[in-house]
């Protein structure tokens, strides 16, 4: 069973925003999608650029780097069936969000 782990609160992280946090050794990027919070790898799979730093528009980012995008609520890539990076179970409780690890 997966352990939660809080990152922060639910107000740290705007709508239509992501931060990136540490969560045991690994970068986390979470988002707010309209008050829904989604959690995916923050390193993009083309050469490790950070997607929390990214646009997103609805539930996509796109990682600055070099555009390449992907569904926060699932880790997929819109562009390329093969590329998707690692999605965590996202909970808000009391405020606080948060992470399946």
């Amino acid at each position: 069973m997966a352990e939660f782990v809080r990152v922060a609160s639910a107000k740290e992280i705007p709508a239509g925003q992501g931060r990136m946090f540490e969560l045991h050794g690994r970068q986390v990027a979470v988002f707010n999608v309209g008050g829904t919070f989604h959690a995916i790898d923050n390193v993009c799979e083309h050469q490790g650029g950070p997607l929390a730093d990214g646009e997103l528009d609805g539930c996509i980012v796109t990682c600055p780097w070099h555009g390449w995008t992907y569904d926060v609520s699932s880790g997929q890539s819109p562009d390329d069936l093969d590329t998707r990076v690692q999605r965590f179970e996202v909970k808000v409780e009391g405020g606080d969000v948060l992470i399946a690890v």
